[in-house]
C-alpha cells in the first residue's frame, strides 16, 4: 500500500509540469501581452465600469439611456458614419489601381512609386491637413487652376463636406493601398497566365480570376480605413464646419467642457461595440489573417463568401465593360479602320497606369504646397505666397514652447519604437513560429489597432489620473505604444512568412544555439523588416494627437499638441513653417532607414 501511495503521489505534478513547459514555450508573447493587458485592457475596462455609474455614484444605467434619448448623439453618430463610409469607398476606388499596379511591377519600380504612396503615411495628419487648406481656400491653387482653365465661379471646397473628404481620403488611402497591395502580392500570376493559355483576353481573366481573389483585400483595406476614420477628428475638425461633427469631437466636448466621464464613456463603448461587431462579421468572412497578407478564411469560393460574391460581382462588371467596348470598338472601328498589318494597341494597360499615377499625384503632391507658403511675408496661410521672408521659422526657432515641444515629441517616438520592437518582435516570432490558435492570439495583439484611438485616449486619461501619469513623459510614452505594437507585430509577421525556417534549422544543425542562430541568420535577413518596423512605431508616436491630448493634461506639450492648439487659435505661416520642418526631418529619417536597410540587402 505505502508503495502504491508514493508512486501515484507525482501524477497530480504533471498538470502543473504541461502547464509550465506550455509557459516557457509561450514566454516571447508573455512580455506584449502583458503590458497591452496592464495598459490597453484594465483601462477600458474601467473606462466600460465608469459609464455604468450613475449621478448618485451607484450602478446605473442612466448614461445608456440618456445616449439613446440624445438626439445630438444620434445625428453625430450619422455624420460619423457618413464621412467614414464614403471614405472607405472612395479609398477603395481609388486606391485599387495603385495597389494593383505596385503588385504587377518590377521590384525595383515598385519600390521607387511605394515611396510617393507612403510620403502621405510617414507626413503628419497636420502637415498634410494644412496643405490642403492651402489648396483648398478660396483663393486656393484648386480654385485659381479651375479658373485659369475657364470656371469663371468655382465651387468652394474648404468647409464643406467636399473638403473633409478630399482631406480623409488623401489622410487615409496609403492604408487602404498597403493593405490591399499585401493581399495581391499573394496571388498566384500563374492563373491569369493560365487563362490566356485558354484563349480568355485580360479583361475576363482580370474580372473572372484576379478580381475575385484581391477583393479580401479590398475588404481588410475598407476595414482599416472605416474603422480609423470613426476615430479620426483632425480632418472634420479644421477642414469641415459643424455640420461635420464628428462623436470624437462630442466625446472631447464630455470631458474637456463638461466633465461628463459617465456619459463619454457611454458613447465610447458604444463605438467600441460598433467596432467589435464590424470585426466580427469581417472575421467570418474574410479572417483577421487578411489584414497581414494571410490567407483568407476558405480558399475556395465555395467556402468564402466574399470570395463568391467578387466572382459574382466581376462577371457582371465584365460583361458590362465588355458590352461597352465592344460599342466603342465599334464606333472606332468605323472612323479609324485596322489596317491588317498592324497589330492592335491594347490600351486597358495604359489606362490603368494614367489612373494609377494620378492617385499616386494626388497623395504625393500636396504636402508640397505647405513648402512655399512657410517663406511669405503674409500674415495669413494664402496663395500663391506673398514675397519671401524667413520670419516665420525664426519666430519658431526661437521660441522655447515649439522647441520643447519637437524635443519631447522626439524623445517620445525614440522612445516608443524601441519599448515597441522589444515586446512587438517576439510576439511576432511566435505567432508564425508556435503559435497554434494564431487568429485569437492575432486578434488580441493588433486590437488597439481596430479600436478608435479616442477609447484609448480617454481609458489612459481616466487611469492615468488616477496614478499621477498625466502630463508625464512617461504617460506617452505608455499610451503611444499601445498604439505602436500592432503595427510592429503586422509588419513583422508578414516579413517572417516570407522568411525560409530551413536556414535555421541548418544553422541548428551545424552547431549554432537560439542566439547565435538569430544574430548571425535570421536578424540579418529580417534586418530591413525591423528597420520598417522600426519606422512605423516611430512615425505613429510622433504624429498621434489624440492620446496625446488626452495624456498630457495641458502640462506638457509634444509637436502635434502643440501645432492643434495654435491651430485652433489662429491659422498662420508659422504653422507652415513647422509643417515644413517636420516634412523635412520625416524625408532625412525615411531616406536615412533606406540607406540602412539597402545597406543590410547588400550585405546579404
Amino acid at each position: 500500500m505505502t508503495d502504491m501511495s508514493s508512486s501515484a503521489a507525482p501524477a497530480p505534478a504533471r498538470p502543473l509540469g504541461r502547464a509550465l513547459a506550455t509557459l516557457r514555450g509561450s514566454w516571447p508573447l508573455i512580455p506584449a501581452a502583458l503590458f497591452l493587458a496592464v495598459a490597453f485592457v484594465y483601462p477600458v475596462a474601467l473606462l466600460l465600469g465608469r459609464s455604468f455609474v450613475g449621478s448618485d455614484g451607484g450602478l446605473s444605467a442612466e448614461n445608456y439611456a440618456r445616449l439613446g434619448e440624445s438626439t445630438v448623439v444620434v445625428r453625430v453618430m450619422l455624420i460619423t458614419f457618413k464621412i467614414a463610409g464614403w471614405t472607405t469607398l472612395f479609398a477603395i476606388i481609388a486606391g485599387y489601381p495603385i495597389a494593383y499596379l505596385l503588385a504587377t511591377l518590377p521590384p525595383s519600380r515598385r519600390n521607387l512609386l511605394a515611396i510617393f504612396v507612403l510620403m502621405p503615411f510617414w507626413t503628419s495628419f497636420l502637415v498634410r491637413t494644412f496643405a490642403w487648406i492651402v489648396l483648398l481656400g478660396r483663393n486656393g491653387a484648386l480654385n485659381q487652376l479651375l479658373q485659369a482653365l475657364g470656371v469663371s465661379d468655382p465651387p468652394s471646397f474648404l468647409y464643406q463636406f467636399s473638403g473633409v473628404m478630399i482631406g480623409m481620403v488623401h489622410a487615409l488611402m496609403p492604408l487602404c493601398v498597403l493593405t490591399m497591395l499585401s493581399v495581391m502580392e499573394n496571388i498566384d500570376k500563374r492563373l491569369t497566365d493560365a487563362a490566356g493559355t485558354l484563349g480568355a483576353r485580360p479583361a475576363a481573366a482580370f474580372w473572372r480570376i484576379y478580381f475575385p481573389l484581391s477583393l479580401p483585400g479590398a475588404a481588410a483595406g475598407g476595414l482599416l480605413v472605416f474603422i480609423t476614420s470613426l476615430g479620426f477628428f483632425i480632418t472634420p475638425a479644421l477642414l469641415g464646419s459643424e455640420r461635420e461633427t464628428v462623436i470624437v469631437q462630442l466625446v472631447i466636448f464630455q470631458i474637456k467642457e463638461m466633465l461628463n466621464w459617465g456619459f463619454a464613456g457611454a458613447i465610447a463603448i458604444m463605438l467600441l461595440v460598433v467596432a467589435l461587431v464590424i470585426f466580427y462579421i469581417y472575421d467570418r468572412l474574410v479572417g483577421l489573417s487578411t489584414l497581414s497578407g494571410g490567407d483568407v478564411r476558405g480558399s475556395s469560393s465555395s467556402r468564402n463568401p466574399l470570395s463568391w460574391l467578387g466572382s459574382k460581382v466581376g462577371n457582371l462588371l465584365l460583361t458590362v465593360i465588355s458590352e461597352i467596348s465592344d460599342v466603342i470598338g465599334r464606333a472606332l472601328g468605323a472612323l479609324m479602320p485596322v489596317r491588317p498589318d498592324r497589330k492592335p494597341r491594347r490600351i486597358g494597360g495604359k489606362v490603368l497606369r494614367l489612373v494609377a499615377l494620378a492617385g499616386i499625384a494626388f497623395l504625393a503632391v500636396p504636402a508640397f504646397f505647405v513648402v512655399p507658403v512657410s517663406f511669405s511675408e503674409s500674415q495669413f496661410l494664402s496663395w500663391p505666397p506673398k514675397g519671401f521672408s524667413l520670419q516665420w521659422y525664426r519666430e519658431v526657432l526661437d521660441n522655447p514652447l515649439w522647441i520643447g515641444a519637437a524635443w519631447r515629441s522626439f524623445v517620445v517616438a525614440f522612445s516608443v519604437a524601441v519599448v515597441a520592437l522589444i515586446l512587438g518582435v517576439p510576439a511576432a516570432f511566435y505567432l508564425v513560429r508556435r503559435a497554434r490558435r494564431t487568429t485569437a492570439i492575432m486578434a488580441f495583439l493588433i486590437s488597439p489597432l481596430i479600436m478608435p484611438h479616442i477609447i484609448i485616449a480617454v481609458a489612459l486619461f481616466y487611469l492615468f489620473a488616477q496614478i499621477g501619469l498625466v502630463g508625464t513623459t512617461i504617460g506617452l510614452i505608455i499610451g503611444h505604444t499601445v498604439l505602436a505594437i500592432p503595427y510592429v507585430v503586422v509588419t513583422v509577421v508578414a516579413v517572417l512568412k516570407n522568411y525560409d525556417i530551413r536556414l535555421d534549422q541548418a544553422a541548428s544543425t551545424l552547431g549554432a544555439n537560439g542566439v547565435r542562430t538569430f544574430l548571425n541568420v535570421t536578424f540579418p535577413l529580417i534586418r530591413s523588416g525591423l528597420i520598417a518596423a522600426f519606422m512605423f512605431a516611430f512615425i505613429i508616436s510622433f504624429d498621434e494627437l489624440t492620446i496625446s491630448l488626452f495624456v498630457t493634461g495641458g502640462q506638457v506639450t509634444t509637436l502635434p499638441k502643440q501645432m492643434w492648439d495654435d491651430a485652433l487659435l489662429r491659422v498662420s505661416p508659422a504653422l507652415a513653417a513647422v509643417a515644413t520642418l517636420i516634412l523635412a526631418f520625416m524625408t532625412a529619417v525615411i531616406l536615412g532607414s533606406e540607406i540602412l536597410r539597402r545597406r543590410g540587402v547588400a550585405k546579404q
